[in-house]
């Protein structure tokens, strides 16, 4: 049964939940190509860490000057490292990051034109449905040992690496209770984007 919240009158916003590896990247991508407002938490992050940014500052107070590279940019590999390590540094982290996102995310979605907007959350919470004002919520799921393999071979991860930043997350039976509707990609790519065509022409928002 359909949770959407259906917020009348505006333009629609749809989450797209996914963990890691899920293909949450290429369903933006492919939405960007057929010219929807597709935003990415990820993204935003990246542009919140900024040098001179606060948030960049606010991570150094809290986690010290290791997580900078060289020319004083956030290194990301490195944070996740520690944070995928210790499960108080990423309850740290989640609490410094997700307030700061969040409210970009609301602005954005606040700014963006057209009949809908699409937002890719690695975190979904039930709570961002209300925080949002989401109208649906559509989870890209990828079998585990997939993502894994994923992981390792697209993004040059360790396999322990990576076995860390999959059992961190929900896993997709949680992330399915949490979604409108399920998008799976075990396959290739072209199947995910037939996927999201069906969806789309079913919404009307594509002939």
């Amino acid at each position: 049964m359909s949770q959407a919240t259906q917020y009348r009158g505006g333009m629609k916003r749809i989450a797209l939940a996914g963990g890691i590896g899920a293909g949450k990247s290429t369903v933006i991508d492919y939405l960007r190509s057929r010219g929807y407002v597709a935003l990415d938490a990820d993204e935003i992050y990246h542009d919140l860490t900024q040098p001179g940014e606060p948030l960049l500052r606010t991570l150094v107070d809290a986690f010290g000057s290791a997580v900078l590279t060289p020319d004083a940019q956030l290194d990301r590999r490195f944070l996740a490292a520690v944070v995928f390590s210790d499960a108080t540094a990423l309850r740290r982290l989640n609490a410094i990051t997700h307030g700061p996102i969040g409210h970009a995310i609301r602005q954005r979605l606040d700014d963006a034109r057209g009949p809908v907007a699409f937002v890719a959350i690695p975190l979904f919470r039930h709570e961002h449905r209300e925080q949002l004002r989401l109208d649906e919520v559509w989870s890209v799921q990828v079998a585990p040992e997939l993502a894994l393999d994923r992981l390792v071979a697209q993004r040059a991860m360790s396999l322990d690496a990576a076995q860390r930043r999959i059992e961190a997350q929900a896993s997709n039976d949680e992330r399915a209770r949490l979604a409108d509707e399920v998008l799976c990609n075990n396959a290739d790519r072209d199947a995910l984007r037939h996927r999201v065509d069906e969806l789309l022409h079913e919404r009307g928002y594509r002939d």
